[in-house]
Order: structure tokens, then sequence, then C-alpha cells
């Protein structure tokens, strides 16, 4: 019953946000930055940045900044609502330029030995057979989100076992895009507090309208996307 309660809630927020969009005159219609919608949500948006599995920018990404269509951010405003207080949701990565993807396709044919931080398992040639990297990503369809929760008092996290190094973040058992089998979201044995953490995460962005990827438990799409069979390839600028 509460979550049928929590589904018509949510359902209530998309139909306003439908009816009344944020609109950003330098954007896609039916895009906006996540900020404009909601700057409560912690923004870490990793692939501008060198702290990724490809240890530098990705091609695109111009900006740390999270864009979503609108729909897709009016929805995780309101799993950010729903959170326990002292919380946060934090994203990792939001809209992805078609050129990123490409360009991570790239890299990855380009081969390498095991990462102990990225892949630990898995050689970089193997990382598109193995299912981690994508040769195309739901990311471009502007409604898919890689996302945690986070201690809004920025709290010492325990020490994850690969992935990105997120401080403060509960524990999850990995980081963000850990290659590895540990980053299936049904994954045990998990150690410490990870198994509730990844079932807390994915029931709160459920009842928001997102299903999440098995096999990372940081990643949602939107279920009701607006664009669930188109591409994108602007780039992630400030303004």
């Amino acid at each position: 019953m509460r979550q049928a309660i929590q589904r018509i809630a949510f359902c209530a927020l998309l139909s306003a946000a439908d009816t009344a969009p944020v609109l950003s005159a330098d954007l896609p219609a039916g895009f906006v930055r996540l900020a404009d919608i909601d700057p409560t949500i912690r923004q870490d948006v990793r692939y501008a940045r060198t702290v990724n599995f490809l240890r530098r920018k990705a091609a695109g990404y111009d900006a740390p900044v999270c864009i979503l269509t609108g729909r897709a951010a009016e929805a995780l405003s309101g799993v950010q609502k729903a959170i326990a207080e002292g919380l946060t949701l934090v994203v990792f990565d939001c809209y992805r330029p078609a050129r990123a993807v490409s360009d991570m396709g790239e890299w990855t044919r380009e081969g390498g030995p095991p990462d102990p931080q990225w892949y630990p398992a898995v050689k970089r040639k193997d990382l598109i057979a193995k299912g981690y990297v994508g040769e195309l990503s739901t990311h471009s369809r502007g409604s898919t989100v890689d996302v945690a929760i986070a201690r809004v008092d920025r709290n010492t996290a325990p020490k994850q076992a690969c992935g990105a190094p997120d401080a403060d973040t509960l524990d999850f058992g990995t980081g963000f895009d850990c290659f590895d089998p540990m980053s299936e979201t049904a994954h045990r044995p998990l150690a410490g507090e990870a198994t509730a953490n990844r079932k807390r995460l994915v029931e709160a962005m459920r009842a928001g309208g997102f299903r999440n990827y098995a096999r990372e438990w940081w990643h949602f799409t939107l279920e009701n996307e607006p664009f669930p069979k188109q591409r994108f390839d602007f780039p992630l600028t400030a303004d």
C-alpha cells in the first residue's frame, strides 16, 4: 500500500513536469540541467575529470554537469525528497554524448592488462565482450543516471573493493565503475552493510520510476523515458 501511494505521488510529479517544464535554451527540447530542477542533489560527474576508468576526460564532457531529460530530472528529484534525512543522492554520470560512447569503445579496443583499481580481473580489450563497456549506451538517450546515496555530512565510508574512491557514500561494496562481478546488484556475499544499502537504493529508485541494470548497482533508467529510441550527441557545457 505504501509503495502504491509513493507511485501515485511520483506520477503526480511527472505530470506536473510535463505541463510546466523548465526550459534550457542552450539544450535540445526536453532536456534540462539537473541543478535547475534540484540543486540539492550532489553532482560528481566522473567522465569530466580524470578519476575514471579511462584515467582522462571523455570526449564531449566539457563541463562536470548533470544533464537529463526533464522527466528524468523531476523523477530523480522525487527520489531525493523521499530518502532519509541526513542522506543525499550523488550522481556520477547522467546524459552521455554519443561521441563519449565511441571514445570509450575505441579506448577499450586499444587493449591492455587488467587495472587493479577499475577492472582487476579482465583485460582491457575484453571489457566490451564482458558487458562492462557498451558499443551503445542508454545514457545517450538522456534518462539514465549513475547514482549512489551519500551522507550529507560527508563522513568517511569503508574502503571499497574497486572503482572510483567515493569517501562520502554509503558502503555499496564497490565504487562506481568497478568492472567486476562484485558490482552486480544482487552479488553475494558482500561485506558490511553493502547488501542493505544496495537494496535501499534500488527500492528508492524503483519507487521513483527507475529500473536498475542488474550488472551495475549504480545504473538506473527511467521506465517511461521520453526518447526510448533516440541517441543524442551534444556536448556537456557549463551553460
